[in-house]
């Protein structure tokens, strides 16, 4: 398998430079993933793509993910808000395409305005499944087009909150240009999985492994409180059976990208040797 992350780059992907590139590199990891604004990829033209591009090519290194940032509900009951936002990733699957991103990431987000991960009911409803499907199908259209994989960021908390839905969201779409993140902290839904995690990272991988277009890799810890908190952890950290998430990655996709996220980059160094080590006790070549 292949290690890299998300983040310690510059704010706007245009001023990324070597410096930036060795950093991740010094690290022992091979790849990058950034994210940016939907609405601001207008402004970004071909010659500033090839210019990342040729950034990345000379640094020997890879652009994994490129994440589309936006608030908006691809399963909105407003037809309007739905077309405006399937233009919006358009154009981030042309610029991804163009930077020649491995995979463009996006999510469902959610009917709850308080953000993209804020859970409500309405979210689980037959007709906003079909909603969602619907978009899901014009977004695959545009990724055939270009032909760039598009990856789709899913979680407990919203309309994808199972291996299950993820499973048969993908089906029903039936593009090959469409995936989802093997991102399986989002899928442990009770403190028994978390306790079990050997059994629930199995059944994670099962139904989410062959459809998966990039993996992240993160531990799980609780946090403190009278209600459950699963928190996210640096691996290694955490409570979770790593060495068989990276086993059954290393087993689908042996050339495949997980990524270190959400950590502030003083801590990337802590979680990719972790992770490294991890890896080499499990008998999982990094390279």
């Amino acid at each position: 398998m292949r290690l890299g992350v998300v983040g310690m780059m510059p704010p706007d992907f245009r001023a990324i430079n070597s410096e930036h590139l060795a950093g991740v590199r010094a690290l022992g990891l091979s790849g990058v993933g950034f994210h940016a604004p939907g609405r601001k990829l207008f402004d970004v033209t071909s010659q500033e793509c090839r210019q990342v591009r040729g950034v990345f090519a000379s640094a020997g290194m890879e652009l994994v993910q490129f994440g589309i940032g936006y608030g908006e509900c691809l399963f909105a009951p407003d037809p309007a808000a739905r077309a405006e936002i399937v233009g919006v990733i358009g154009r981030g699957i042309e610029v991804a395409a163009e930077l020649g991103a491995q995979v463009c990431l996006i999510r469902t987000g959610s009917l709850n305005l308080k953000g993209s991960y804020a859970p409500v009911a309405e979210n689980h409803t037959r007709q906003s499944w079909q909603r969602l499907i619907e978009t899901l199908r014009r977004i695959a259209d545009k990724a055939e087009q270009v032909g760039q994989t598009v990856v789709i960021e899913t979680h407990l908390l919203t309309i994808l909150d199972s291996p299950e839905a993820n499973r048969d969201a993908i089906a029903e779409v039936g593009s090959a240009r469409l995936r989802v993140v093997m991102d399986y902290v989002n899928h442990f839904p009770s403190v028994q999985h978390v306790f079990h995690s050997t059994d629930r990272l199995n059944h994670i991988f099962d139904l989410m492994g062959p459809i998966a277009g990039v993996g992240h890799c993160k531990d799980i810890r609780f946090g403190d409180g009278l209600v459950l908190h699963i928190d996210e952890a640096i691996p290694g950290e955490g409570l979770l059976d790593l060495p068989t998430a990276l086993r059954r990655w290393q087993a689908l996709y042996p050339n495949g990208y997980m990524l270190l996220e959400h950590l502030p980059n003083e801590q990337y160094p802590q979680a990719a040797a972790n992770t490294l080590r991890i890896a080499a006790e499990a008998g999982v070549e990094v390279h």
